[in-house]
């Protein structure tokens, strides 16, 4: 696979979560207790194997620079450039001075400063650079903000609290094969001025993953919603874990594995659980055999197996387990952390 770089919009001003955002960018919001979404966007970068990233920045940029420098802590490894704009003149501008810090025709990944989602960015990057088009956005299901009702006839059949629409948005983050050409447009809003361009000249292919994590965060409200869901979340490498239930006398974990990646190889001392697979497919990898698994399968894993859960397609499983919460010892890491 070619090199690829990053870019983060992170510039705006974020006037819809004042007045958190008069002192700190939208970016550096915190979803989880120290965990920005620029926190989360630089790991997803990271953990594809990205290895440079253009911060395009604008309003109080320093406050980027000071948290991150040139790639620090847990972000070591990421190299991080800052391309400020002077003057805020939309996202057309703030990519247009990123390309041209960038140079040359090197290919890039190109996400908002403000979305937080599950997204295959390793896959994207594969999916576009095998296409015939110059340039591929990320779309998504658009969710209803509203509850809906069916009817048939004159009767009210059923209510259904806001669900997936056969629609799709663009979900916010872009692959280029190497510089666009922005035409006549020095500025604006690239989604509205270059894009409906692109599309009429059959230059804009798309990538979706259905069913994944998405969320924009733009309000008050959509930061409650991204908060409540990082309560008990925790990224990982390949994915995330999550907190469903923790009693004295069992656990419950729901686990989300990226296409291609794997956890650890590992092993549990105290630890009895029971894997069951609500979608996607893979293998569990033991020292001297694999299971494979698909959707509705059960599998289990007694104390001192050594093992790691590999994801041939987006798997989601619920692990039900005995309450040992911590019990995971881990015998090799497949990436840093």
């Amino acid at each position: 696979m070619t090199e690829t770089v990053g870019m983060i919009l992170s510039g705006g001003f974020g006037k819809r979560l004042k007045p958190m955002t008069e002192k700190i960018p939208k970016p550096l919001v915190e979803i989880k207790d120290n965990y920005t979404i620029m926190d989360k966007q630089l790991l997803d970068f990271k953990n594809a194997g990205i290895k440079e990233v253009y911060l395009l920045t604008g309003f109080l940029s320093e406050k980027i620079e000071e948290r991150y420098g040139g790639g620090k802590g847990r972000y070591e490894g990421i190299k991080l450039h800052y391309v400020i704009e002077d003057e805020p003149l939309g996202t057309l501008n703030a990519i247009r001075l990123g390309m041209d810090k960038l140079g040359g025709e090197k290919q890039c990944i190109i996400r908002n400063g403000d979305v937080v989602s599950d997204l295959n960015i390793k896959k994207m990057i594969s999916q576009g650079e095998q296409s015939n088009y110059p340039f591929s956005i990320f779309i998504t299901q658009m969710q209803s903000p509203y509850g809906i009702v069916e009817i048939n006839g004159d009767r009210l059949v059923s209510f259904k609290e806001k669900p997936l629409l056969d629609y799709y948005i663009n979900g916010g983050v872009y692959f280029s094969k190497g510089t666009i050409n922005f035409g006549e447009f020095e500025n604006g809003d690239i989604e509205k001025t270059l894009f409906p361009i692109m599309a009429r000249e059959n230059k804009l292919t798309y990538y979706k993953e259905d069913g994944l994590f998405w969320m924009a965060i733009d309000t008050n409200k959509e930061l409650e919603l991204i908060q409540k869901e990082y309560e008990n979340r925790t990224d990982k490498p390949w994915g995330y874990e999550k907190v469903l239930i923790y009693t004295d006398k069992y656990l419950t974990k729901e686990l989300f594995i990226k296409e291609g990646y794997q956890t650890s190889f590992h092993y549990h001392e105290n630890k009895d659980e029971t894997m069951y697979i609500t979608n996607g497919a893979g293998y569990i990898e033991f020292e001297d055999k694999k299971e494979y698994f698909g959707k509705n399968d059960t599998i289990r894993i007694e104390p001192g197996i050594r093992h790691s859960i590999v994801a041939t397609e987006n798997t989601t499983l619920q692990e039900v387990s005995t309450p040992f919460l911590d019990d995971t010892i881990r015998v090799n890491d497949f990436y840093s952390r």
